[in-house]
């Protein structure tokens, strides 16, 4: 896009892009979606690296400055990359703006609703949630209690991780299923 010649440009390009790039692939785990019931699609996809962006975004909330820039841009680069996924699937440029928006208000409303279940380590809340977001009016949806177990660790986990790791764009994802 044009555009992107004119913006500022951070000294954190690499460190954003590494830790995208280890974010987006924890998303991406199979067993994600061969075993936790998330949904193998363009929605599944958003909602898990979504919750992946949640998970990072709380821990680096307590962070020194720099993790903090660094976590806005990485939460920029994402929406970025809705933006470009939404065109490549034939949304229009006038049909972009309202598509983003929708999308925007659906990853920070998840943000608030994961936020309650993860500050109590509330497996049952996550899961409730969880289910709503990833599986939207269906009666028969699966529990996603196991992935409700598996964020939560992965909060755990990245909680202990230490700043240098965020500071570096080298904060790992639990995998799944270990």
């Amino acid at each position: 896009m044009i555009f992107g010649l004119f913006k500022r440009k951070s000294g954190n390009i690499a460190i954003v892009e590494r830790q995208y790039g280890l974010l987006t692939a924890a998303a991406r785990q199979p067993f994600l979606y061969t075993d936790l019931d998330v949904p193998d699609n363009v929605m599944g996809r958003f909602e898990m690296l979504s919750a992946m962006l949640i998970l990072y975004f709380r821990r680096t909330r307590a962070s020194a400055r720099a993790g903090q820039e660094i976590a806005q841009e990485i939460v920029d680069a994402f929406f970025e990359d809705v933006d470009h996924s939404i065109r490549e699937l034939g949304v229009g440029d006038a049909g972009v703006p309202k598509k983003m928006k929708k999308l925007a208000g659906m990853f920070y409303g998840r943000l608030e609703s994961y936020a309650a279940a993860l500050e109590e380590r509330d497996g049952g809340a996550l899961a409730a949630a969880l289910r709503r977001n990833f599986h939207p009016q269906r009666e028969d949806a699966p529990a996603m209690d196991g992935l409700a177990s598996y964020l939560l660790a992965v909060e755990a986990a990245l909680a202990e991780a230490p700043e240098e790791l965020v500071e570096t764009g080298q904060l790992r994802i639990l995998p799944a299923g270990a």
